[in-house]
């Protein structure tokens, strides 16, 4: 990105040499890099950690270390993902990763598989397994369900033996929901959420309400948390960050629970360890399977990122970039 703006319209190809990564970076042969919401911010400047033009965006990227310290606990020649560095980023064919963030990648894994989960599945498991506690039986009620966080928070919830509610925008959405075992499902743009939600279950409300959008659902997302209940807040991608009355959290005793994924990395870092060992061994397993949209090329990307910004993609959105294209 050579200027600020949206980058379906201004993002471009071109050819620039990667400095050499320090002692707290590696650089990678990329070989594959996933699409985030966060990405547009990034190149629209809307970002809260900004990047001056010109940067390459592509916050995660997945692939073999062709450079490294003598000191890194990685070797040249392995396959590692994890968040890209400044403003070198994963739509390219060579990255920089903090080296602190990054995780070994298992030979059985795929580095697509890498990729789709990393964001995506992390949150879910910190969410759902560690903020949310989610015991088997619970209910627990996903917006966004076909979404990245969402998708994932199915599978993972499924795992856990939770009866899944999950609500979306539209029947493709919807279906990719059920396909991903969600046990019931809600059209939020044309059913009532709250009516839907407590005609399902009852009247009682859901145990856990796993929340990534924010705006205008939160309100009556929140009514439906049952007694002692739990409200994952997960992001805004709304853009509407909204207020809660805390009166109605003191009188139905729930919480509202932040998931803050990447702050443990800084404040308490075995967990991050247990989350991915816990993934690959199940993405390896086959028994969670990130549900991906489709593979785009480098040509592919700008269209790509205008997709995944007019919520038009399901799941995930995978950068698979060939050598003979860039």
């Amino acid at each position: 990105m050579n200027q600020l703006g949206d980058p379906w319209v201004l993002l471009k190809m071109e050819e620039h040499d990667l400095p050499s990564a320090d002692r707290n970076q590696i650089k990678i042969s990329v070989e594959t890099a996933d699409l985030n919401f966060a990405d547009i911010l990034q190149c629209q400047g809307r970002y809260q950690v900004k990047l001056d033009p010109p940067f390459t965006p592509g916050m995660t990227a997945a692939g073999t270390i062709i450079q490294c310290s003598p000191n890194s606990k990685f070797k040249i020649g392995e396959r590692v993902c994890g968040p890209t560095f400044s403003s070198f980023g994963g739509f390219s064919e060579e990255a920089l990763l903090d080296e602190s963030q990054c995780q070994l990648v298992p030979k059985n894994v795929p580095s697509k598989i890498a990729a789709a989960l990393h964001v995506t599945y992390s949150t879910a498991w910190f969410a759902l397994k560690r903020r949310g506690n989610l015991k088997s039986g619970e209910t627990i009620l996903i917006l966004a369900g076909a979404g990245g966080v969402g998708s994932a928070a199915i599978e993972i919830a499924k795992n856990l033996g939770g009866w899944i509610i999950a609500a979306a925008s539209d029947s493709r959405k919807l279906q990719a929901c059920r396909d991903m075992g969600a046990d019931e499902i809600i059209n939020y743009e044309e059913e009532d959420l709250y009516d839907r939600v407590m005609s399902l279950t009852d009247n009682r409300g859901v145990d856990v309400v796993y929340d990534p959008v924010g705006g205008r659902f939160f309100d009556p997302a929140r009514r439906t948390v049952a007694w002692e209940g739990r409200y994952l807040v997960i992001g805004f991608a709304n853009g509407e960050i909204p207020k809660a009355p805390l009166n109605h959290a003191l009188v139905k005793n729930y919480s509202i629970v932040g998931v803050h994924m990447g702050g443990y990395r800084y404040n308490k870092p075995q967990p991050i360890e247990d989350c991915f060992e816990e993934l690959y061994g199940q993405a390896a397993g086959g028994d969670i399977n990130p549900l991906i949209d489709r593979i785009v090329s480098m040509n592919d990307l700008p269209a790509a990122l205008e997709d995944l910004a007019n919520r038009k993609s399901i799941g995930r959105l995978i950068l698979e970039a060939t050598r003979e294209e860039l």
